[in-house]
């Protein structure tokens, strides 16, 4: 290992090692900041940090239908993750899976997708995978960075072996802070210098979109994906502020 991996390795267990401190005293402080997605809250959780995560019912030519989460996730992650799950379908049949997990106290509720999509039969394409930027319009101009995976799989159908191609984006957005950072390192560093300085942790909520597509379409799926993002995306994240919501903090 060169000198360089040996000061980034030795700068990423820094920040573990302050970031598990100051999670461990947030415990018995429980200050929890606001999270970055629309929420509204479940009228029958007795925990009001459950909430729902609130996705548009239609976007552009897309219905949808909502999707709950299985018994295993939920029984998996802490109990008070907060979702939002819907499948949108174009016109022509087009769908793409929009997926919220918001963290509560806990922020063991994220961990790395490449898991759950290798855990479902897919292989990730390394070399066509990277991290974007998506030109968003609203509610101001800006960049919005996100990971895409690249992904692929073999399923049986009728006994005949079908090829399937996907796309996988996904981000992570909390009050004020977005990251598309492959590693979570940006993350970390965001929660323990916001635990320091604020003694509240940042709630983030990580966000996903997700469409299976013929092999070979995968660029094709990517930029009607960006078109969905960019419509569907304002309606539910609160990152970054509108110019109104920033003119009524101030």
């Amino acid at each position: 290992m060169n000198r360089t991996k040996w000061i980034y390795l030795v700068i990423a267990l820094a920040m573990m090692g302050v970031s598990a401190v100051l999670l461990a005293n947030f415990k018995n402080n429980r200050k929890l900041g606001e999270p970055g997605v629309k929420t509204r809250p479940i009228p029958e959780s007795k925990d009001p940090v459950k909430v729902e995560v609130v996705l548009p019912e239609k976007v552009l030519d897309y219905d949808s239908v909502i999707q709950h989460q299985t018994e295993v996730v939920t029984n998996t992650l802490p109990p008070d993750t907060s979702y939002g799950d819907r499948i949108y379908t174009a016109a022509d049949r087009f769908q793409t899976q929009v997926g919220v997990v918001l963290m509560g106290r806990d922020r063991t509720s994220h961990h790395k997708p490449q898991y759950c999509l290798t855990g479902g039969g897919w292989n990730i394409n390394p070399n066509a995978s990277k991290r974007e930027t998506i030109a968003m319009e609203k509610p101001v101009p800006y960049d919005l960075p996100v990971m895409k995976l690249i992904v692929s799989r073999q399923v049986e159908r009728e006994g005949q072996k079908i090829n399937q191609g996907g796309v996988f984006i996904y981000w992570f957005v909390a009050d004020g802070k977005l990251s598309g950072d492959e590693s979570g390192f940006e993350r970390m560093w965001e929660m323990a210098k916001g635990l320091l300085t604020t003694g509240k942790l940042q709630r983030w909520a990580y966000v996903i979109y997700f469409s299976v597509c013929p092999p070979g379409q995968e660029d094709a799926t990517f930029e009607r994906m960006k078109k969905l993002i960019a419509a569907s995306v304002p309606e539910f994240q609160l990152t970054p502020a509108s110019q109104e919501r920033v003119a009524a903090k101030e």
